[in-house]
């Protein structure tokens, strides 16, 4: 009797923890709009731009104004439930299952198997996919020996050299082309462009961004740029353009993709280089997101000629900088603290 005792107890110790409730992850139900029944999946895990701020706006944004149902995922600490962008644990993946689009705002994670094989398993069916600012280079330091190593920024497995950001997406990290912290973004469209269903109702100048431009690697391959990043001199919108050869040629931060999936199939791709969260204040920013995220889910249709994009709630972005465990530590969110 006592060693059965023993046993049982011995295996509730080995056993897992129960889910929390805090745990499940956060949906915003659709309101009324072109993306009504239609569901993407938005994942938040860099350590820089704040996306943790910016993926939960566009979430609000797309499910109020737009319609989609949308299931919002963070990096999460197992420990505690709490919001940490330096673990790589993304919690809730497995609701790629059933999105019709996945939008990935994050930086050199290193998730577990079990993760990445949501992950794999959606790109693998060639669904559509909006990648912003560090999802060039999304993941990395996967173990070789891991099946997913594939999607390592800089893979040299065969078909995915580059890993998933040239593959998916068009581009891997390569280095900065602005001053960081320095030089702003100005978008301008890519001559001939101008019709392009995810430029619908941007007006001219309107796209900004406080974050600098990213180098890409020219031509970018089976891309077709939208807009191009004008480099300036400071942070603010009014800002003249920098007088030097950075903007000759000026580096794409905007375009589209068709990605080769599993066996024949594809799958459509829009990524910016932009999106950080005080980029979101701009709403020429919003709305390029924004269509593109309609665009990408097929709804190029749909898109109206200027898209709701008015910020949902209050919205007071941080400025973006690395941060470091004990910043968060001390300042504890929980998902649905981000998500209010």
């Amino acid at each position: 009797m006592k060693l059965t005792r023993l046993l049982a107890l011995l295996a509730l110790l080995a056993a897992p923890p129960l889910a929390r409730a805090e745990d499940k992850p956060i949906v915003l139900d659709g309101g009324a709009g072109p993306g009504k029944g239609k569901h993407v999946v938005l994942v938040s895990g860099d350590q820089e731009y704040r996306s943790e701020e910016a993926i939960p706006q566009l979430a609000k944004i797309l499910s109020k104004h737009h319609g989609f149902k949308c299931t919002v995922l963070f990096t999460v600490d197992p420990k505690d439930g709490t919001v940490n962008p330096n673990i790589s644990n993304v919690p809730g993946l497995d609701a790629l299952k059933t999105a019709d689009l996945f939008v990935v705002f994050t930086r050199f994670l290193k998730l577990p198997d079990d993760q990445m094989q949501h992950i794999a398993d959606y790109i693998d069916a060639g669904k559509p996919v909006v990648g912003l600012r560090t999802s060039t280079h999304a993941f990395n330091d996967i173990p070789k020996t891991s099946p997913f190593a594939r999607f390592n920024n800089g893979s040299g497995a065969p078909g995915w050299e580059g890993g998933f950001g040239k593959r998916v997406l068009g581009e891997k990290w390569v280095a900065h082309h602005g001053a960081h912290g320095k030089e702003g973004t100005r978008g301008v469209v890519v001559k001939g462009q101008e019709g392009h269903g995810i430029l619908k109702g941007v007006a001219p100048g309107s796209v900004f961004g406080t974050t600098d431009v990213y180098t890409v690697t020219l031509p970018l391959p089976d891309c077709t740029p939208l807009l191009l990043g004008e480099v300036t001199e400071t942070l603010k919108p009014d800002s003249p353009a920098v007088k030097n050869k950075k903007n000759d040629p000026m580096m794409p931060v905007a375009w589209t993709k068709a990605y080769k999936a599993a066996g024949d199939k594809t799958g459509r791709a829009f990524t910016t280089t932009m999106g950080a969260s005080q980029d979101l204040e701009f709403e020429g920013t919003r709305r390029l997101i924004v269509n593109g995220c309609l665009w990408a889910a097929g709804l190029e249709d749909k898109i109206p000629e200027k898209a709701n994009v008015d910020l949902v709630g209050e919205y007071k972005p941080t400025p973006f900088r690395f941060k470091g465990t004990a910043e968060w530590v001390k300042q504890p969110v929980k998902p649905a603290d981000l998500v209010k």
